[in-house]
This record gives C-alpha cells, structure tokens and sequence, in this order.
C-alpha cells in the first residue's frame, strides 16, 4: 500500500508539471526586440532557445545589414541562388505589386542612398541615376534562382522579413500545441485563442506624433485579435531633415525614387498572415491617402485597416479611417 501511495503521488506530481501554463519569454531579434506570451507546456528557456534558432536562421538569410547573409551575396551577385525564406517573401511581395506599384522590394539602392540600411548617406542623393534599376519588372525568379536585367538591381526585404518571422514563430507555436498565444516582433503581431483572462488580445495602436519613441506610451486606439496577424507602419519615427530642411523619411516611392509625404501617419491591418500585413502597411505608407483608402475598401473582405491621418487645416484633432469590425 505504501508504495502504491509513493507511485500515485509521483503519477500525480508529473501531471501537474505537465500542466500547460501561461508563460512569457522576452529577448532581442532582427535588430529589435521581441515578445511572447503563449499557454504551453513548453519551459521558457526552450521557447528562448527557438526564437535564437529562427533569429540566427532569418539573419543568415534576408538581412541586408549582415554582408555575409544570402541576401547581401545576391545582392552582390556572388550566387543567383534563393532559399525557402527569401522565395516566400518575394512570392508575397509579388501579390502586394500586383494591387500597388507603391510596394516594391527593389528600392534598396534608394534606402543606401538615403541612409536608411546603416550607410552614410549621400547629401544629394542622384535619384535619376538610381531609379532607372528600381522595379519589380526587373527581375524574376526562375526555380530556386533570381534572374536580374540588370546586375546594379537590389532587394531590399525589410519591408515585409518582421512579419514572416512572425509567422514562423506562430507556425512553431501551433506545432507545439499552443492553442492561446501572442506573438510580437518589433511591433508585428500573431495572436490566437484568448490571454490569461480568458479573453481576446488586446493591442495598442501608438499615437503617430513625431519621434514617439515608446511603444505603448502614448495609444490612438486599442483593438482585439485572435486567430489573424496585425502590422503597422508609420513615419513618425524613422526620419530626418536634410541640409535643404526638407523632411525626408524612410517610406519611399519606388515611382519618383523620392521620400514620400503623406496624410496617412500611421496604416495598422489585420490580416491571416503577418508578412501580408507587414507588406500591405508599408504599401499603404507609400500611397495617398485617396489611393490607399480606395484600396482598403478593395480588400476588405480579407483584410482589416486603421489609419490614422493627418488632421484638417487649423485642427489638432487627428482623422481616421478605419475597416476594422468592433
């Protein structure tokens, strides 16, 4: 009878062990930092472990700031060769072209140019002689291999690399098991099922006001997701004012090769997946605001959208124009 208490009481302890609990892992990842909060029976450091493996696997594939990832060797030209990472993002990419020219991955000589990928950058920046190797017409992928017209062409994928990341922690989570979890790369998020309380993510949308620089600080608006993907991009912190005065920020216009200005300050979307939000965000950013809300509505039946815009001569108030269902 004893040891059959003793076996009971061990049978009884494992179970509890074994029991999923909510657990949340903080770290750093692309350049910035990442968080995850997920019910599982996983420990935080194998979360911590995985979330190194797929940091150390996407850098060593898409980053344009590490010169030895396959990225910077085909931008280089030393292979014409792709792997699973940069196929997919550029199948992606190639649907976001398709409904906006505005979106386009091969401005990275314009990033260079204009000091956005960690160069100094050119005072005066010789756009006419950049733009003419600008363009998504400009190359294609045959199989595994990236077939350029012209060899100056560079792919640039920051624009959309967060929110596939993301999707593959949330593809690693969902393999785990994880019925309940959020998945946050720098500002790009999967959510499913429901938090501790039991009840849907809830996610702050900052307030576009220049160089807000903390996240969460100061919110425009709150919204719930479970079971889809949510990116926002905006300019209020990436920029600068030239010798000119003019300000110039990071969303440029694949069209002119120039910094491009815009009513819209911020473009959040929910959409099934995060490199498609990701992407879409930045192709709002890139559009009027005419333009992007007549594409928004285009979409809305697969995708949610908020935008925060610029508010009318002599108001202070912020405009919004928002698909999202509350």
């Amino acid at each position: 009878m004893r040891f059959l208490i003793i076996i009971l009481t061990l049978l009884a302890l494992g179970s509890c062990a074994q029991a999923p609990q909510y657990r949340t892992v903080d770290g750093a990842m692309l350049g910035t930092t990442y968080h995850i909060v997920a019910e599982t029976t996983l420990s935080n450091q194998q979360i911590f472990e995985e979330m190194q493996r797929i940091n150390s696997e996407a850098i060593a594939s898409m980053s344009i700031f590490t010169p030895t990832s396959l990225l910077s060797r085909i931008n280089r030209n030393e292979t014409d060769s792709v792997d699973i990472h940069i196929a997919r993002n550029i199948e992606v990419a190639t649907k976001i072209n398709a409904l906006t020219p505005r979106y386009d991955i091969t401005v990275k000589p314009l990033v260079d140019a204009y000091g956005f990928a960690a160069k100094n950058r050119e005072a005066k920046p010789n756009i006419d002689s950049l733009i003419q190797f600008v363009g998504f017409s400009k190359f294609h992928l045959e199989g595994n291999r990236i077939i350029k017209e012209d060899s100056r062409l560079q792919i640039d994928l920051n624009s959309i690399a967060k929110g596939y990341v993301v999707d593959l922690i949330a593809e690693w989570l969902d393999s785990q098991g994880c019925e309940n979890y959020i998945a946050e790369v720098g500002g790009e998020i999967c959510a499913k099922g429901v938090n501790a309380k039991g009840i849907a993510w809830r996610v702050g949308v900052d307030t576009p006001f220049d160089n807000n620089q903390t996240p969460g600080a100061h919110q425009q608006k709150v919204v719930q997701i479970s079971g889809s993907a949510l990116a926002t991009s905006g300019n209020y912190r990436r920029f600068y004012y030239n010798e000119q005065g003019e300000r110039i920020s990071h969303t440029l216009n694949p069209q002119t090769g120039r910094s491009h200005t815009t009513t819209i300050l911020s473009a959040t979307v929910i959409a099934p997946r995060c490199a498609t939000a990701d992407a879409l965000a930045t192709a709002f950013m890139a559009s009027d605001e005419k333009d992007a809300i007549a594409l928004a509505e285009h979409l809305r039946d697969s995708i949610q959208v908020y935008f925060v815009l610029a508010p009318q001569k002599g108001s202070d108030t912020y405009r919004e124009f928002s698909t999202i269902q509350e």
